[in-house]
């Protein structure tokens, strides 16, 4: 289906890839992945023919359907749900169409659209969208919201729904779950499960692409090759390869050790609880990963905390929100040194307005929060991002923390987070997400706290440091509370679940397979489901509505009708006048009465024509807002 034969691709001097050559069947799922700026986007561009190979050929079959997700998306008034209808472009045509056919009169071609439609799928294509809505987090409320009302993250999710909704035969996804909360990921892995099309899939989602794929193209030191497995199959096949290198087994060995040390220690503690025994399944597939990983750049561990007083933070009876309005009613949560708690639960339940009242960013409504003495927080969330110095370096971040150390001991503690080099004393302002958010975890690892508050901590991450992030959480001594939607990341590093939700924080007694039974119940229990039936529209009930459109749009179409007679008349009399203004006969003496009267009808018809113009572009833009 896709061809790639000895692919090239450059990024001005620097080569991304070479050489790259592999076939994507029909029906195929492929992850994509390798490290940030090696190349993935760049090939997904190529699919898309924004960029051609620099060196090898390209091809793909002609009039394939690609759907991909707009990375912008305007601040247009019309609604939600008919943003997302739009991403199925032949829906859209065939219904122009119809209207057109409707206004000629023309029976014939009106028959072939109905039925077009009927065949495509046309009358269920408001349901279909609801329900790409709903599985991502918007209620039905919200369907009707203007796209304009909404807020970045929630119109990327828009953007994503758009694509789903297009019935395409290649779907391109970019890193899809980065604006997702866990919920959504679940939803949208299970969507993708069944997509009958063929996927090529950018994530540094471990869960999500072992689930989905079933094969990888990983892109590293300036090669794009395949494996055939998903995610986790490809790491055994990495690791057996660099295993074969005498200095990266050496490595990997000591890794191993460090991994399986920790399983042990875990294992020794641990109880009979399903919980408990999720996590010790998940630790025993470190080994292997950590096999595959040996040759990260990223290298960093958290020091032992100070003191650390038994409980460190406490919630007594509190409730959580904003104003007059309560999130959690009466919450009571204590936080001892070595807690690891993950925090479940459905987008805006509180989850994050819960992590926030524990760093102090918040002040709970009423009740008690009681902090240790010695409590040092580090706290991680999207907006840290936003506060680093611009202008400023790394080096600078990180001296800013520790006036009396030295530049070497700095720069090798940066290194760890792999900013090597030039690149301590570059400014910020140009970095990725990804390089920012290595940076605001270096200055909280830096800090060596004794509680660490993380809300979704691996966005912009990509696998490496994401792996290297679990290894140093795992030896971490402190007390852990974290959000976030990477599923390996929860199973790794925590050993107990809360949920947020319906106004409480409860402990969970499952597993996040449990969870995912949970959600699924939830929707059931809560959401009325969508009725094929009462959403389906009959092809006669549909032509009902349309007669009713149209007779309800009839003095737009009229309105628009007689602008473009208007303009047309309008411009002939101004043709008409111009030719006789242009005879020198009429500037003669004789026939100076004659010139004042054309001029002044020149004068009427160039306003007239101008009135009827912006008529005509007013009737146009109001039927284009419907």
């Amino acid at each position: 289906m896709l061809n790639f034969k000895n692919v090239a691709l450059r990024r001005g001097a620097r080569v991304l890839f070479a050489n790259a050559s592999f076939t994507i069947h029909k029906g195929q799922k492929v992850g994509f992945t390798g490290a940030n700026g090696a190349g993935k986007s760049s090939l997904f561009a190529l699919v898309r023919n924004e960029l051609h190979p620099d060196e090898g050929d390209f091809s793909m079959p002609p009039q394939l359907e690609i759907a991909h997700v707009a990375q912008e998306t305007p601040a247009v008034a019309y609604s939600a749900i008919d943003y997302v209808i739009d991403g199925d472009a032949q829906l859209r045509r065939l219904q122009q169409q119809t209207v057109a056919a409707e206004l000629a009169n023309d029976g014939m071609k009106l028959a072939e659209c109905h039925a077009t439609l009927e065949s495509i799928g046309g009358y269920t294509a408001q349901a279909r969208a609801s329900r790409l809505m709903n599985g991502l987090g918007f209620t039905a409320a919200q369907e009707q919201n203007a796209v304009s009302s909404f807020s970045g993250g929630w119109r990327m999710r828009l953007n994503l729904a758009q694509a789903l909704m297009c019935r395409s035969d290649l779907l391109l996804l970019d890193e899809p779950t980065n604006h997702l909360d866990l919920d959504a990921v679940i939803w949208l892995q299970d969507w993708l499960c069944k997509y009958p099309g063929t996927l090529m899939l950018i994530s540094h989602d471990r869960d999500f692409l072992d689930t989905i794929t079933d094969h990888i193209v990983h892109i590293e030191q300036n090669k794009a090759e395949i494996y055939t497995g998903n995610y986790s199959a490809f790491e055994k096949m990495r690791a057996e390869k660099l295993a074969q290198q005498q200095a990266a087994f050496q490595k990997q060995q000591r890794e191993v050790a460090h991994i399986q040390s920790f399983v042990d220690r875990f294992k020794a503690q641990a109880t009979k609880a399903r919980q408990a025994q999720s996590r010790i399944k998940a630790l025993e597939r470190m080994e292997l990963i950590a096999a595959a990983h040996v040759d990260s750049p990223f290298d960093f561990s958290f020091a032992k905390p100070g003191r650390m007083p038994n409980p460190l933070l406490s919630l007594d009876k509190a409730d959580i929100g904003y104003g007059q309005t309560v999130i959690i009613k009466q919450a009571g949560l204590s936080i001892s040194p070595g807690d690891r708690i993950g925090l479940l639960g459905p987008n805006g339940a509180g989850k994050s307005s819960l992590i926030k009242v524990l760093a102090g960013e918040m002040q709970p409504l009423s009740g008690k929060m009681l902090a240790a003495d010695t409590l040092k927080t580090g706290y991680f969330a999207q907006h840290q991002l936003e506060q680093l110095r611009l202008d400023e370096s790394p080096l600078w971040h990180v001296q800013q923390l520790n006036k009396q150390a030295t530049e070497k001991e700095l720069r090798n503690f940066l290194g760890g987070f792999d900013f090597q080099g030039d690149k301590v004393l570059e400014a910020v302002k140009p970095f990725s997400g990804g390089e920012k958010a290595r940076l605001v975890l270096a200055l909280l690892v830096y800090q060596n706290p004794n509680l660490l508050l993380l809300d979704e901590p691996t966005n912009h991450l990509d696998l490496e440091m994401r792996h290297a992030l679990s290894v140093a959480l795992q030896d971490y001594q402190g007390a852990i509370v974290v959000v976030s939607h990477d599923r390996h990341l929860l199973r790794s590093v925590t050993d107990q679940l809360l949920l947020v939700a319906g106004g409480k924080v409860q402990p969970f007694d499952g597993d996040l397979e449990d969870y995912r039974a949970w959600l699924s119940d939830q929707k059931k229990n809560e959401e009325k489901p969508l009725d094929e039936s009462t959403l389906t529209v009959s092809r006669k009930d549909q032509r009902k509505l349309d007669a009713e459109r149209r007779q309800r749009d009839k003095p737009l179409y009229d309105a628009l009708k007689n602008a473009e007679l208007a303009v047309e008349k309008y411009h002939q009399e101004q043709r008409q006048l111009e030719q006789q203004l242009a005879d020198p006969a009429i500037y003669a003496e004789s026939e100076k009465a004659q010139l004042k009267k054309l001029m002044e009808r020149k004068t009427q018809v160039d306003k007239a024509l101008e009135e009827a113009e912006a008529a005509w572009m007013d009737a146009e833009e109001r039927l284009e807002y419907l």
